[in-house]
């Protein structure tokens, strides 16, 4: 049978350890989304500046520049469940002691920064042990799928998660929203305390740091497969990502709404998302990955373009809608493809590169949207990026055609 009928399109959840940890995650992403989508509103709402909500996102992007390939030698080194636990518990304590200093009306625009800098860094070493963590929770058959189910979770959070936030940041203020992220990593620390894990082992240290990553370095750069899609993932984490930094000030100054505007947004994108990964879930690891990324690539700056144009709010969570599922179709085919060409001794420093590429565009590109975006405002800068997009995605239909057949 193939892997593309309907009963297949969840099997990586016939794996006690994966059912766990898809339970576990679901919970902790909702109060990730909360906490992402108040904090963004209430930065807003502290300085009234396109520009500072681009600081924001640079100090929670900066540490991934810096410590992620780092991240990715550590998660070859040390059991990767150990790696997230320490991670998942460091990012909980930053979520109540923002609860705190919220409840407390003492929260200034700098303390955000400062704990955006530390919640990055956590996540600079939690990510790449996260990404091929999968690889110890389901077999090697049902990994593509299992990479699919990851994104449907994530994309449960980003769908759930930002309504739910402006609902409470509406009723109950900003607090509540990072309390209840705080709660949520109780679940997703408990899932994988309690997995059974076997044969599981960490790789004994033979060489430096410095040659390991080195050696990451060279393997996914000398990989062109793996160096082309890693290039285009870096023009959406910079040119498309930096773009969604504006909602909260698009949700405002574009389209006149408020909190719970901006919270319908961002939730738009997430049904999106989570429709992108279902289709993905549902192919499995069929020979249309490479047409999936194709069309979520060029769709993504037309998407993004005709949103630009669109000042009605019911037509706005429409064209997020269909944002969110490009931007997925594009990026989770990508996370596929370079997983399923990667040999296990070297997942964890190629997922650093990975996630260096992807996470680390992201800040950046918030950074240059907010300050451009005070220069020219939100609808140009929108333009702006999508033009930018749509001239790499073509340049590389071009020269790499072979891009679009891969399986």
């Amino acid at each position: 049978m193939k892997s593309t009928k309907i009963n297949d399109t969840f099997i990586a959840l016939s794996y006690p350890n994966y059912r766990l940890w898809f339970i576990g995650q679901i919970v902790s992403l909702v109060g990730t989304w909360m906490q992402s989508t108040a904090q963004g509103y209430l930065v807003y709402d502290l300085t009234k500046s396109d520009a500072f909500l681009g600081y924001v996102s640079f100090a929670n992007g900066l540490p991934v520049l810096l410590f992620t390939l780092y991240g990715g030698v550590i998660a070859d080194r040390i059991p990767r469940r150990r790696m997230i636990v320490i991670t998942q518990t460091t990012m909980m304590v930053l979520a109540f002691v923002l609860a705190v200093l919220t409840f407390t009306h003492w929260v200034q625009p700098w303390h955000i920064i400062v704990l955006a800098f530390l919640l990055g860094t956590a996540n600079a070493f939690e990510t790449p042990a996260r990404q091929s963590f999968v690889s110890e929770m389901v077999e090697y058959k049902d990994m593509t799928n299992a990479i699919a189910l990851n994104s449907t979770m994530f994309n449960i959070g980003t769908v759930v998660g930002p309504a739910v936030a402006g609902l409470v940041y509406a009723w109950l203020g900003a607090g509540w929203c990072f309390t209840i992220n705080g709660i949520s990593f109780i679940a997703v620390i408990s899932a994988l305390l309690l997995m059974k894990l076997s044969g599981v082992l960490a790789r004994p240290a033979t060489k430096s740091a410095f040659n390991e990553l080195k050696e990451g370095l060279i393997y996914t750069v000398n990989e062109k497969t793996i160096r082309g899609l890693l290039l285009n993932l870096g023009v959406i984490g910079f040119f498309g990502f930096g773009l969604l930094t504006l909602i909260p000030a698009w949700a405002v100054d574009v389209l006149g709404g408020d909190v719970t505007t901006n919270g319908l947004l961002l939730s738009a994108r997430g049904v999106g998302s989570l429709l992108g990964a279902l289709m993905i879930a549902y192919v499995g690891s069929g020979g249309t990955r490479g047409k999936i990324w194709a069309v979520g690539y060029f769709f993504t700056p037309i998407f993004f373009t005709i949103f630009a144009f669109i000042h009605a709010i019911p037509a706005s969570l429409a064209l997020m809608v269909c944002i969110g599922w490009s931007v997925m179709a594009m990026i989770n085919t990508t996370n596929a493809l370079i997983q399923s060409h990667v040999p296990d001794e070297l997942r964890g420093r190629v997922m650093g590169v990975y996630s260096l590429v992807f996470m680390g565009g992201s800040p950046v590109g918030s950074l240059v949207a907010g300050m451009t975006a005070d220069k020219i405002g939100e609808p140009n800068t929108v333009w702006l990026f999508s033009g930018m997009v749509m001239f790499f995605c073509l340049i590389t239909f071009i020269f790499r055609p072979k891009l679009r057949s891969l399986n």
